[in-house]
């Protein structure tokens, strides 16, 4: 698996996944860091629920459709699967070599802008911040955010690129009124587009309120958005892993 990992790596070079992952939140979080530096009375809850709102609601889904689409359409464009598709590396593992690439992917491209915004937020911002509040509501971001990798591969693999970043511009929606707002308080559990949003919301609950109900409570929804991350990455990627097992592969046309 290390070898097939290194292998879909490797694939990365000269091609846009690698700045998207590398350069992209350099961009993003050091265009928060020089608004806060000329905006007065900003608090560290300020940053906090405004950069996972956005972070959660668009960079997450709009980054799971173009890293997935990019990923996949390496492979199309390298002979229309043949390559991919025809070699001594079982379904499975190739199945999963894409997905732990888009983890890796995400998670690097999360915690680069968390460091880079953290950073930034000892300087300009005088309380500075709570670092570990930050870094546990990325890690809770990227573990909401698996399932909706797992549907991007899939969809990357079945219609291509373009209906993986279509997908996302609706993920965005998603997110953002319905993890985002209080509309969803009642569907939101079978839009795995609004978990990220909620896991990343969790912190902030569980770590800057002091009335131990609410600690309690948000313990409890964290917990039933585990369930729900764990069931939705286990329908999707293992219904992605039974259907590419048959796969042959689709015309460029496609």
């Amino acid at each position: 698996m290390i070898r097939l990992l290194l292998s879909e790596w490797l694939k990365t070079k000269r091609t846009a996944i690698r700045w998207i992952t590398f350069c992209m939140p350099v961009i993003v979080a050091l265009c928060i860091v020089a608004y806060l530096s000329i905006r007065s009375g900003v608090t560290s809850e300020f940053v906090y629920e405004g950069f996972f709102v956005v972070w959660t609601a668009m960079i997450i889904p709009v980054g799971a459709g173009v890293l997935s689409g990019f990923m996949i359409q390496e492979e199309e464009l390298a002979g229309s699967f043949t390559g991919f598709l025809n070699n001594h590396i079982s379904r499975m593992k190739l199945y999963i070599g894409k997905f732990l690439m888009l983890i890796f992917c995400l998670t690097c491209c999360t915690f680069i802008a968390i460091l880079i915004l953290c950073l930034g937020m000892k300087v300009v911002i005088s309380d500075g911040g709570n670092i570990f509040l930050f870094i546990s509501a990325a890690l809770l971001a990227v573990v909401g955010a698996l399932p909706v990798l797992s549907i991007h591969l899939w969809v990357s693999l079945l219609w291509g690129m373009g209906a993986s970043i279509g997908i996302s511009m609706g993920g965005i929606l998603m997110a953002a009124l319905i993890g985002a707002t209080g509309l969803g308080g009642k569907i939101w559990m079978i839009i795995p587009w609004s978990w990220p949003v909620k896991m990343a919301m969790l912190p902030a609950v569980c770590f800057q309120t002091g009335s131990s109900t609410a600690n309690i409570s948000g313990s409890g929804i964290l917990i039933l958005e585990l369930i729900l991350t764990a069931f939705g990455l286990f329908i999707f990627l293992a219904g992605g892993i039974i259907w590419f097992n048959r796969w042959e592969g689709r015309e460029l046309r496609e």
